[in-house]
């Protein structure tokens, strides 16, 4: 393989973190042409090898994309020992291979470096998505030294990219199948998302998550560590830290929020930050719900959320309409120098929260939602999923009778492990959703 003499192509001041390397098979992972081998395949070129495990340790996600058979990008993965999140092999153009691996990964194909020993595929790439870092096969050894490459990782979760990505294909493999909605499959999958007061030992994590995200990124920017440092230590901010799980994986700390608690009344949200990853799983809906309700406790009027306006962020500016928030222009001391914030009053009906989430002050609050579950199921009225806590279960509103309301109390036992009967001889418990819901985490169930 001939070293490539080009030096490093000119680029803003602040690149665009590489999230992705897409490469060639041929002369590129492999010395020799698959489909030119006779008696056994090409081997791995070392140096590529070396490579793909540097970045892969840095978080990097490494793909396919070769006009070849499927069989060459499963010997490729076997020789070279990498871990592929995804793989595009066919006779289309590698652009269209590219731009389907950014919508597989839920990326943009800005995060998107092409390695390819092929001087044709790298023009065509760079004619038709010139946002992608274009590189020869020669040039990767100096070019992951680059400042797009990042540095080492120093996450758990960057060090886990590539098996996060794995559990993710499982788990929309299982999605497909399920015959149910999405809440419920999101339920049936064990998820689960803790918010939590972060702490020091977060700041590498939160400056990693605003250095990489872009499409759930109300600033627009990378968040140094230092100042994550200060919003943790300042007395009227709160940093919160949201986690994920399930039973495909752990995702670890995806998300985050930071907000400032003003004497105005109004809560404002300096940042947040959500992975990728997170998409379509309920996790920014939660947060948003969480953060309004708990505004409401402190007694603040409004949350309002400055948001940056780019045509990367949509998915962020979608998730606050859908959770209520509306936007305007500045102005005032909140308003971004090209954006809006999104304000959401405290005053009206205060979102649900899914019976998957814990957070500061919600104890009660995903028990309730189940109850509300439970009880449109027992008694085949769906309306009763959106039961006011303080509904009377006896009123009219439910109307629960002696066989629904030991259908209840059975569901309640299966499911947190919780005698309401044997416990609670008066059932004082079964007032309404709410004290139903308070009595079962008083005891214990989650």
């Amino acid at each position: 393989m001939t070293p490539a003499t080009t030096s490093r192509p000119p680029g803003p001041t602040a690149p665009r973190l590489v999230k992705c390397v897409v490469w060639d098979i041929d002369n590129t992972l492999l010395d020799g042409v698959y489909l030119e081998s006779d008696a056994a395949p090409p081997a791995a070129n070392q140096a590529m090898v070396a490579i793909l495990a540097d970045l892969a340790s840095r978080g990097i996600l490494h793909a396919i994309a070769s006009k070849n058979p499927p069989q060459a990008a499963e010997h490729a993965a076997a020789v070279t020992g990498a871990r592929f999140a995804a793989v595009e092999c066919g006779w289309d153009a590698k652009s269209v291979a590219l731009a389907r691996i950014a919508a597989d990964l839920s990326i943009g194909t800005d995060a998107l470096a092409f390695v390819d020993d092929d001087p044709y595929e790298r023009a065509e790439v760079s004619a038709a998505l010139p946002e992608v870092l274009v590189l020869a096969p020669g040039e990767m050894a100096d070019a992951v030294g680059w400042a797009e490459f990042g540095a080492a990782a120093v996450t758990d979760e960057a060090r886990r990219r590539g098996e996060m990505y794995a559990a993710r294909r499982r788990r929309q493999a299982a999605e497909r199948a399920f015959a149910g909605g999405r809440e419920e499959f999101l339920a049936s999958a064990g998820t689960r998302v803790t918010i939590a007061a972060a702490s020091q030992d977060d700041v590498p994590r939160l400056h990693e998550l605003s250095a990489r995200t872009r499409q759930f990124n109300s600033a627009g920017r990378a968040a140094a560590a230092a100042e994550f440092a200060s919003w943790i230590a300042a007395a009227y901010t709160e940093v919160v830290t949201v986690r994920l799980r399930d039973a495909f994986g752990d995702d670890g700390v995806v998300g985050a929020c930071v907000t400032s608690h003003g004497g105005d009344g109004t809560w404002t949200v300096r940042l947040l930050v959500m992975s990728c990853r997170a998409m379509g799983r309920g996790v920014i809906g939660g947060l948003l719900a969480w953060l309004t309700r708990s505004a409401a406790r402190a007694g603040a009027r409004e949350v309002a959320v400055p948001c940056v306006l780019n045509e990367r962020n949509v998915p962020l500016r979608v998730a606050l309409t859908g959770a209520g928030f509306r936007a305007g222009a500045g102005p005032g001391p909140a308003a971004p120098a090209t954006g809006a914030v999104f304000r959401r009053g405290t005053g009206t009906a205060l979102p649900e929260l899914p019976s998957w989430l814990r957070a500061p002050g919600e104890a009660d609050a995903p028990i309730a939602a189940e109850l509300r579950h439970m009880l449109a199921r027992i008694t085949g009225r769906d309306e009763l999923a959106g039961l006011p806590a303080d509904a009377p279960l006896f009123g009219d509103a439910v109307a629960l009778d002696s066989l629904t309301g030991t259908l209840l109390l059975r569901e309640v036992q299966r499911r947190f492990g919780v005698d309401v009967a044997g416990t609670d001889l008066n059932l004082d418990a079964l007032a309404t959703v709410g004290t139903l819901a308070s009595f079962i985490a008083g005891q214990g169930g989650s």
